[in-house]
């Protein structure tokens, strides 16, 4: 799934500064010494009037200017001075410039990020997020220069132990592209599941991994499409860092209108999950000017605010499951690889030299970028004559992640606010609407290609050109609602496409067991309150688990404590259930059996990686009732042995959940025990899984993903909303605002998001007036 994304630069800096020499005494003096200046008075070059910061009791930074120039100078220098050692590692990864402070072994890294560089018109492309995103973007990065220039030598610690400073920045940096493979992910599954087809056969290989809505998936008959390995796909994720491309990255949002809220007026629920690190994914500020009055997060390397609300509306996200891209075999020459079949003829790669400045070489090394009529050449076959190709909507102008925000922060009412989607082409997205005049929305946003052949679930075989990209869909007809009959609108990434709708976004979608669950509160039609949904944003409640109790329920005798454990719960995954832990360790054992039996072993991991629980208990249905229990119980069974072994406790009424599922907060320069102590956070035990509306998923038993940031508004006073961002809204350790919102978010609380005036005021805790030189 990744510009690369702020998640998947975090993920890869455990790895990225392995190597890093121990640390010198005194850390937590040099780590204070570096803190930015939050109070007081700063002089800057480049404001033409003063600008005031106030950030609140929780690290939010209200900032106050006078024109729009002013206000996203003072963006970009406020989030620089929490967070600029994430936005330059942000910044690097996406321009491919990390070798230069790592070192040789991050070459092809830097290559593959310059593959995916927008190449096109550049009028088009600024004129694609607003008609002022060059000159907001342009001030946004004026003041993060400003902020590293005021600094000079005094960085933050992570500069000062690596040896390195920022680089300085350009508008262009706010355009990188990479982050959107995280949000497209779909090239990834296309090769998994060719390789899934080439070693059980498509049927089974449908059975595992349907497509949603059902359509047949193909055989590989095409000789060119034969022995498709895992080389493709790791050739694609060793470019971009340990990043997890699966179907665990979501988001929750609804909205309820005023028939079904306790004031009269909307109240708007938006938690986004993406992987949960530090420092946090998303950067929380409040933005007004003549013209913008908007708070909310967005990610710290750009400008505007993602979600959020202004003075009349309020909106939220989670991905929607649009295939935005596609894997093209190309036939290469056996005697010149870089002349490739298309349509009848050979036809020459554009090919591309670049240097790449490397840590601890005096020169730069030269690469090549190999691009063909389909996209960017991420993989050549060695021996085989046929190259990859990726084609993604993110060569298309107006692709950067998350910029068309800039026109959706400003807009005041429906119409406004449908015009600015029109803009949103990356990430896909299905935004949900509120204003206070009562009305709420939700569209399903995104570039949609239109394929001339072809589902898109396979790679395609590109010399014949029967399978080329006609267009794309108009936003018009996309899934959308306005004011619905039922007065409450929800997605969680779950199959959204209305009966009989004609067009085709995708096939792959996220399990509906989280949509189902807030469906299920939403429908009972009572008045809600902004504390109702805080607990539904925290909300624990298995149905996933429920299914699978029940399913266990009808078998016959046997299973003994263990299994009169789990008919008596309520499927609540709560930190102190014994069940949970039972469930959760039980559940797996049920797939990796279930595969067992049905795939040869060499094929396993990646069946049980493609299949996810709702295709599980869907197939566990149709299974004759004797072979069913059969399994259950046998899976139950060794999920007992297996519990004890991992919790150290023979009776499995003596298990926690919670003490096997936590979370880690990993600095990524903490590689000695002196340096976890200073950096790292954690562990903290958690509820839920990745299938509860509170998303906690990650690898084995561990979060990894999930809400770091959630967002409650109310529309009938903006002053009685509420959010929570965690770790802290700081990426400077020994800032107070380091690791603040921890303990909130550990036990699934809140703090205000104070918006007018007034209330902004009452909860200042640091004053910085930022002023012309």
């Amino acid at each position: 799934m990744t510009r690369l994304g702020l998640c998947a630069a975090a993920a890869a800096w455990s790895i990225l500064f392995a190597g890093c020499s121990p640390a010198r005494p005194g850390l937590e003096p040099r780590a204070r010494e570096a803190l930015s200046q939050i109070e007081g008075r700063i002089q800057l070059d480049g404001l033409a009037k003063p600008v005031e910061v106030l950030r609140d009791t929780w690290g939010v930074p209200h900032i106050f200017a006078q024109s729009a120039a002013d206000l996203f100078f003072a963006q970009g220098f406020v989030a620089a001075q929490d967070r600029l050692f994430q936005m330059e590692i942000w910044r690097r990864a996406g321009a491919g410039e990390l070798a230069e402070i790592l070192g040789p072994s991050y070459v092809e890294r830097d290559r593959f990020a310059r593959l995916l560089r927008f190449r096109g018109d550049m009028e088009q492309e600024w004129s694609s997020y607003s008609p002022d995103a060059r000159e907001l973007t342009t001030a946004f990065v004026r003041g993060v220069n400003a902020y590293i220039e005021k600094q000079g030598d005094r960085l933050p610690i992570e500069f000062q132990l690596l040896g390195v400073k920022p680089g300085m920045w350009k508008p262009e940096d706010c355009l990188l592209r990479l982050a959107g493979l995280l949000m497209c992910r779909n090239a990834v599954s296309e090769i998994t599941r060719a390789r899934l087809i080439s070693k059980v056969g498509p049927e089974l290989a449908a059975a595992l991994e349907p497509p949603d809505p059902p359509v047949k998936v193909a055989a590989l008959t095409d000789p060119l499409m034969e022995g498709i390995d895992e080389n493709v796909t790791r050739a694609l994720r060793e470019a971009i860092g340990p990043v997890r491309f699966d179907s665990e990255q979501g988001s929750n949002n609804w909205v309820v209108d005023g028939t079904l809220s306790a004031t009269g007026k909307p109240i708007l629920a938006n938690d986004p999950h993406r992987p949960v690190i530090l420092p946090s994914l998303r950067y929380m500020a409040h933005l007004v000017a003549p013209g913008w009055n908007v708070i909310g997060s967005g990610e710290p390397a750009l400008p505007g605010i993602a979600v959020g609300h202004n003075e009349r509306i309020a909106f939220g996200f989670t991905i929607v499951g649009i295939d935005q891209q596609d894997i093209y075999v190309e036939r290469t020459n056996p005697s010149n690889p870089n002349l490739y079949r298309w349509r009848g003829d050979w036809r020459s790669m554009e090919v591309r030299h670049e240097k790449i400045a490397v840590k601890g070489r005096n020169e730069p090394v030269d690469v090549v970028l190999k691009f063909t009529v389909h996209g960017p050449v991420i993989y050549e076959e060695p021996g085989k004559s046929r190259a990859f190709a990726l084609r993604w909507v993110g060569s298309e102008p107006g692709t950067a992640g998350y910029l068309a925000s800039l026109a959706a922060d400003r807009a005041q009412n429906w119409q406004e606010f449908t015009r600015a989607m029109e803009r949103w082409k990356v990430p896909s997205e299905n935004l949900i609407y509120a204003d206070i005049d009562g009305n709420i929305g939700w569209i399903a946003a995104g570039l949609a290609p239109i394929r001339k052949k072809g589902n898109g679930l396979l790679p395609a075989p590109g010399e014949a050109g029967d399978y080329e990209w006609t267009g794309y869909l108009p936003l018009a007809e996309h899934p959308q609602l306005y004011n619905p009959p039922q007065h409450y609108i929800a997605t969680a990434n779950h199959n959204i496409l209305p009966k009989g709708y004609p067009h085709q976004l995708g096939y792959e979608w996220t399990p509906p067991f989280r949509f189902r669950r807030i469906d299920q509160v939403l429908k009972s039609g009572r008045n809600f309150t902004v504390e109702d949904f805080e607990k539904l944003q925290t909300d624990v409640t298995s149905l996933e688990a429920q299914e699978f109790v029940a399913l266990l329920k009808k078998a016959p005798a046997g299973g003994g404590p263990a299994r009169q454990l789990l008919e008596s719960w309520d499927g609540v995954l709560g930190k102190d259930s014994p069940a949970a832990a039972l469930f959760e360790i039980w559940a797996r054992q049920v797939k990796s059996r279930f595969v067992a039996a049905r795939v040869p072993a060499d094929a396993r991991a990646l069946a049980e990686s493609a299949m996810n629980d709702r295709t599980l208990l869907d197939l566990l249905e149709r299974e004759p009732a004797a072979s069913r229990h059969n399994l259950l119980l046998a899976s139950l069974q060794e999920a007992v042995v297996e519990g004890q072994k991992l919790l150290g406790e023979e009776d499995v009424k003596a298990w926690r959940w919670g003490a096997l599922h936590r979370i880690r907060f990993h600095h990524p320069l903490a590689i000695d025990a002196q340096r976890r102590k200073f950096f790292d956070l954690g562990p903290v035990e958690r509820p839920g899984d990745g299938y509860t509306v509170c998303a906690t998923a990650g690898p084995g038993f561990t979060q990894a993903s999930g809400a770091s940031y959630r967002e409650i508004f109310d529309l009938a006073d903006w002053d009685r909303s509420v959010a929570i961002n965690t770790p802290g809204q700081s990426g400077q350790p020994g800032s107070p605002h380091y690791a603040d919102l921890l303990p909130l978010w550990a036990d699934g609380k809140y703090f205000s998001l104070p918006y007018s005036r007034a209330a902004v005021e009452r909860n200042t805790a640091h004053k910085l007036v930022l002023e012309p030189q």
